[in-house]
Parts: C-alpha cells; sequence; structure tokens
C-alpha cells in the first residue's frame, strides 16, 4: 500500500506507478526493473534523518517535497527529480528519477 502525504500526488509521476503492491520485493529493486533508467544510487549526498535535510557539496539544502509510505519504506521527493528511499534502520540511498 502507498500513502502520500504533503505535496499533489501530481508531482510523483509516474514514480508510484513502479510499485505494485503485489511484488514483495523492496522498492529499490521494483525502481530498479520498472523505471527505464533504473536505480542508480548517487553517491556524495548526506542526508539528516530529524530534519528531513538532504545536502550535496556546493548546493543548498533541500527539504522534501513529498513523501510516501511503501510498506515500511519511506520514499522522498526532492527538488530537481531526486528520490531517496530510506530504510526502518535509516539507511538510505537517493537516485535521480525524471
Amino acid at each position: 500500500m502507498r500513502l502520500i502525504f504533503g505535496g499533489h500526488p501530481e508531482m510523483w509521476g509516474y514514480i508510484p506507478s513502479f510499485l505494485q503492491d503485489d511484488d514483495p520485493r523492496p522498492a529499490k529493486e521494483q525502481f530498479n526493473e520498472r523505471y527505464t533508467a533504473g536505480w542508480h544510487p548517487f553517491e556524495g549526498f548526506t542526508f539528516d534523518v530529524d530534519s528531513e535535510t538532504l545536502r550535496y557539496p556546493g548546493d543548498p539544502p533541500m527539504k522534501p517535497r513529498s513523501v510516501m509510505m511503501f510498506r515500511t519504506e519511506t520514499i522522498l521527493l526532492f527538488d530537481f527529480s531526486w528520490v531517496m528511499i530510506v530504510q526502518p534502520d535509516n539507511s538510505w540511498e537517493v537516485c535521480r528519477m525524471d
């Protein structure tokens, strides 16, 4: 089940359609299979879980525009098509999905 908080569902574009509730795999694997460009984590970001602030050297800090819950994973949508998957243990990956 997917639940979206904040913003408008339309801002996610096709991203929610890549997640199938009857597929037991985590979001990362489903994105990798169904998104044309695949899921390719981008290195160099830092993320403060408590403030939900994503940072990349030389760029201004970013706050999520919208949040989607998918099972136990939290998926955050940031400006410039950055999508982050946060696991229950607070580990995370970020990928550009545009």
